[in-house]
């Protein structure tokens, strides 16, 4: 009896630590998505004036959003920016080389123009690095982010997780990059470095401990929400054809991304605004494989 207990208990707190990572990407999972903070690359977004700042910034060690090491030679690893844009829209990949022949999608930022000065923006973890698709938006709530909400209405075949219902969403148009983007003299960025040739700032250093990348993972979470739902349907879709995947990655981290997939929690909002649930409520379902 007492070995049962002890049993349910570990299991309990498992699918506590994975409830806890998937929300707010405080506690390790065990996959390399831990090693790299799409809510600081979304902040770092916010800040940089042009595509090829947000590369550098993503590189620079004391920004502390990039700790990746997927083919695990020990170093860090250069994260590459590339635009495939659309319509009014655009997909600006974070894309890490493993060897000179494979590339590996980390994340993606989807962005779409929505009116003569209203933008939406998104990141989508890749589900190779993060266990599954994982979408972080800003949160509409307080300060100078709440005079920029506008209405959201979803359109199209939207890709819908669980049953979380439109709210208001932060329009980015005045984020500095954005308007870059959508400038008459914008040519769409593609990172001029490849394999083994790298800008002459960079320095790769030793990825750091959990215990000590954890804090800086922790504090980018404040003003970001997980939500459940692509509100950027134009730009996601022009993304998937060029979507890039290692078998190196996959191959030496098939094991922790498989176990997550199969003992992973998924959270289910429910009420309305993006993350939020009426009067807290919420629903836990677990994932059966």
């Amino acid at each position: 009896m007492r070995r049962i207990s002890l049993i349910l208990l570990a299991g309990c707190l498992f699918g506590a630590l994975s409830l806890n990572a998937q929300e707010s990407g405080v506690d390790s999972t065990g996959l390399p998505g831990d090693q790299f903070s799409l809510q600081g690359a979304l902040e770092l977004f916010k800040k940089a004036e042009s595509p090829e700042a947000f590369e550098k910034m993503l590189n620079e060690e004391g920004n502390h959003v990039n700790n990746l090491d997927l083919n695990g030679d020990g170093n860090t690893d250069y994260v590459r920016v590339v635009d495939h844009p659309g319509d009014g829209v655009h997909a600006l990949v974070l894309q890490v080389l493993v060897s000179e022949q494979e590339s590996q999608d980390i994340a993606v930022i989807e962005l779409e123009k929505t009116g003569d000065e209203q933008a939406t923006a998104q990141i989508v973890g890749d589900e190779d690095i993060f266990g599954e698709q994982v979408i972080i938006e800003p949160e509409g709530e307080g300060g100078q982010e709440a005079s920029m909400l506008f209405s959201s209405v979803n359109s199209g075949p939207a890709a819908t997780y669980g049953e979380e219902t439109n709210g208001l969403v932060v329009n980015v148009w005045l984020w500095p990059g954005v308007r870059f983007l959508y400038g008459p003299a914008y040519r769409p960025w593609v990172s001029p470095w490849r394999w083994g040739v790298y800008p002459g700032w960079w320095k790769p250093w030793r990825p750091f401990g959990w215990s000590v990348y954890r804090p800086w993972h922790k504090g980018f979470c404040s003003g970001y929400v997980v939500v459940h739902t692509h509100r950027v349907i134009r730009a996601h879709n022009v993304y998937m054809p060029f979507h890039s995947t290692s078998v190196i990655v996959h191959t030496r981290h098939a094991g922790p991304v498989n176990h997550y997939r199969v003992t992973r929690t998924t959270v289910i909002h429910k009420g309305p605004g993006p993350g939020r649930g009426r009067n807290g409520r919420v629903v836990v379902r677990k994932r059966k494989g």
